[in-house]
């Protein structure tokens, strides 16, 4: 298996709007790609939170294609959709 790992820091002020928007257009755009079986989220702890709360995206696949036509394919018109969105306010490694 391959694993997809997205680490995302997001602002407290937008906190609620962002991750209604992320599970409610952003992750399923990515599953709707139909690369990965499936996913996982997680919040980091032992993080400083006093302005901000670290998440942890896994996308997961069988197959190295999946993840490499993902990457190719999709990733930069999902990632410029966010950075539009959310600008400043989110910062993903």
């Amino acid at each position: 298996m391959f694993i997809y790992n997205i680490t995302i820091k997001v602002n407290n002020s937008i906190l609620k709007q962002w991750m209604k928007w992320q599970m409610e257009e952003h992750v399923p755009q990515i599953m709707g790609t139909h690369l990965f079986s499936g996913y996982k989220v997680y919040r980091l702890l032992e993080q400083d939170e006093v302005e901000e709360i670290t998440y942890i995206f896994q996308y997961h696949t069988d197959d190295i294609k999946n993840y490499q036509n993902y990457i190719v394919e999709h990733a930069p018109l999902l990632r410029e959709k966010a950075i539009s969105k959310w600008g400043r306010w989110v910062y993903c490694f």
